[in-house]
């Protein structure tokens, strides 16, 4: 699992904040399959008239879209801060045939090759929001002259407030954060919210509607 371009100083080669690895850690540990093991609905359609080129999956969680994509001819590149969640993921890709390029590491901590990646595909992703918009500038600059960043989001959540569990959308990065970063090198395809095509079970499959942002890096 570990052909990693994130090497570092850190002995197993995690590159991000020990406490968020600990949390996602937590949350795969509890269930045996956090999520439903299909494609996510907006990926499927979005990337269907797109050639097959370098992709970023980030947040890959336990490896649908990552292995789905590598099915297709993609060559993926798959991050996520999850060491369990890795595992599966790897165990999945291993049983499809397919070859995946892993990451252990936070988006903003991976060294990520700059502006390499035909598409940045973003789905769900729990990115934390800071004053510098780390994360959506990493998430930008990882395309590719031409390519193509995907982010996909749950509609709504991002005007709740705070809940009992620590949930605070205030905390998280939303489509229109990136969006409003934007300048003349990028050409927004898509902008709009839409009824979320879910697989069934899984984590995250009460929620109706997405939020689907669609930009292209022109230069």
């Amino acid at each position: 699992m570990t052909d990693n371009i994130a090497a570092g100083p850190h002995t197993d080669g995690y590159l991000g904040d020990p406490a968020v690895r600990a949390e996602w850690d937590e949350r795969y540990t509890e269930r045996q399959q956090l999520w439903s093991g299909r494609p996510n609905g907006a990926l499927v359609a979005e990337v269907a008239g797109l050639t097959p080129g370098r992709v970023l999956d980030v947040g890959c969680g336990e490896g649908a879209d990552a292995v789905w994509l590598a099915r297709g001819g993609w060559d993926v590149t798959a991050l996520e801060v999850s060491g369990v969640a890795l595992e599966r993921a790897a165990g999945h890709a291993r049983d499809a045939g397919v070859a995946i390029h892993w990451v252990h590491a936070a988006l903003t901590e991976a060294a990520l090759p700059p502006a390499s990646f035909d598409l940045v595909s973003a789905q769900y992703p729990a990115l934390l929001r800071t004053p510098d918009a780390a994360s959506e500038r990493a998430l930008l600059a990882a395309v590719a002259p031409g390519g193509v960043l995907l982010l996909v989001h749950h509609a709504g959540m991002d005007t709740r407030h705070a809940d009992d569990g620590g949930f605070d959308p205030a905390d998280y990065v939303w489509p229109s954060m990136v969006a409003d970063l934007l300048d003349d090198d990028w050409e927004i395809e898509v902008d709009e919210q839409r009824p979320r095509v879910a697989p069934d079970g899984g984590a995250g499959a009460h929620h109706t509607d997405d939020l689907v942002l669609r930009v292209r890096r022109l230069r």
